[in-house]
């Protein structure tokens, strides 16, 4: 079966399905990881968008139910140059195709994603369609201005659970509540291996329900979207300012920044992949990072006590803050990875020592 890709400014081209079928609509980004591909698909932040892989070869280790990050496949539509419908790994419990055509994923290959990607990269990301009914680019980008026009989609709410949950059942460690816009379990992972209880609440959840919870600490997740369309939150947020740690991650970082002054923007492309160099303003070490995320905040503003303390080495944009009177950081990236390297896992450990010295302050002042 044919698969047809038009992008907003008539960029066209074409590939074969090898899962789903039918049309399907998004704003058409790119990654370039290597691997990790079962990780990308169900990252809750690529809700709303097709996602092209720079990586020729994607299916060769198959999927298995320990790597997801979500429930099920987020992406709206994926497109690779080859798709493997033989995986050969010991972990592997089915084959990528196989996971996507089950979940009604519109998948398509032999696409030329070295031009679609240098295309993107001149023109910027762009709202496409993926079809399978339609073998007339013209037919097809009617259809892509005018659903573009008509795109009015709240993202984080369609990713974002319904109701309250416990990640894990233990009573012992720090309590963290996690603002969940969109959460990857890597993240939920992380905190539960530093040893803390994780208690997930819905992204509208108002600050009084969650410090009736009587959190150590506060996580904003990652998420899809414009920050801007989450502005509903932001007052939660900042009522939460002072009172008890914060740890911000991608939208969580763009939210806190937002709370703290600043604006933010649309990066001409994004930053996805797994090797983005950023730069620790403090101790000049590099860190090469996951990165999953369309916007950015602006570096060249300031408030009076918030301070920026990563930058991204190949554009130069503001990678992370810090505010250490409100007891509140975030970063850009993803310190998590899944997929990508480790260098970062350490800011969980920074989280929790701040959590420790908060609790200490707090009951030295009861002493």
């Amino acid at each position: 079966m044919q698969a047809l890709l038009v992008l907003e400014d008539g960029f066209s081209l074409r590939g074969e399905v090898f899962s789903g079928k039918g049309e399907v609509f998004g704003e058409v980004v790119f990654n370039t990881s290597m691997t990790g591909y079962q990780e990308m698909v169900t990252d809750p932040s690529y809700r709303g968008q097709i996602l092209t892989l720079t990586c020729p070869l994607v299916g060769n280790y198959g999927v298995n139910e320990d790597d997801v990050e979500s429930a099920g496949p987020t992406v709206d539509g994926f497109l690779v140059r080859e798709n493997c419908r033989r995986p050969r790994n010991r972990r592997a419990t089915e084959a990528l195709d196989s996971y996507l055509n089950r979940n009604n994923i519109i998948g398509a290959e032999g696409i030329d994603t070295r031009s679609l990607t240098l295309h993107l990269r001149s023109a910027g990301t762009m709202f496409g369609a993926i079809s399978t009914l339609e073998s007339d680019p013209q037919v097809l980008l009617t259809k892509v201005i005018a659903a573009k026009e008509k795109c009015d989609r709240d993202l984080v709410a369609e990713v974002s659970c319904d109701k309250l949950y416990c990640w894990n059942s233990s009573q012992r460690g720090y309590h963290v509540v996690v603002y969940d816009f969109g959460v990857k379990y890597s993240i939920l992972r992380r905190l539960a291996e530093v040893g803390c209880r994780v208690t997930v609440v819905p992204h509208h959840t108002a600050a009084a329900e969650v410090m009736a919870l009587q959190p150590d600490g506060v996580l904003l997740s990652n998420g899809p979207g414009d920050p801007v369309d989450q502005l509903a939150v932001v007052p939660e947020i900042k009522s939460l300012l002072g009172r008890v740690p914060i740890f911000g991650i991608c939208l969580g970082h763009q939210l806190l920044a937002l709370v703290l002054g600043f604006s933010t923007f649309k990066l001409t492309f994004g930053h996805r992949g797994g090797n983005h160099p950023v730069k620790d303003l403090a101790t000049g070490k590099v860190q090469i990072t996951s990165q999953n995320h369309g916007y950015c905040v602006r570096h060249d503003e300031k408030t009076v006590e918030t301070i920026p303390t990563h930058i991204n080495l190949n554009d130069g944009t503001l990678e992370g803050l810090e505010n250490h009177n409100l007891k509140c950081f975030s970063v850009q990236y993803h310190p998590e990875a899944a997929p990508g390297p480790h260098d970062s896992v350490c800011l969980f450990d920074k989280f929790m020592k701040m959590i420790e010295e908060t609790r200490k302050r707090g009951t030295e002042q009861d002493a």
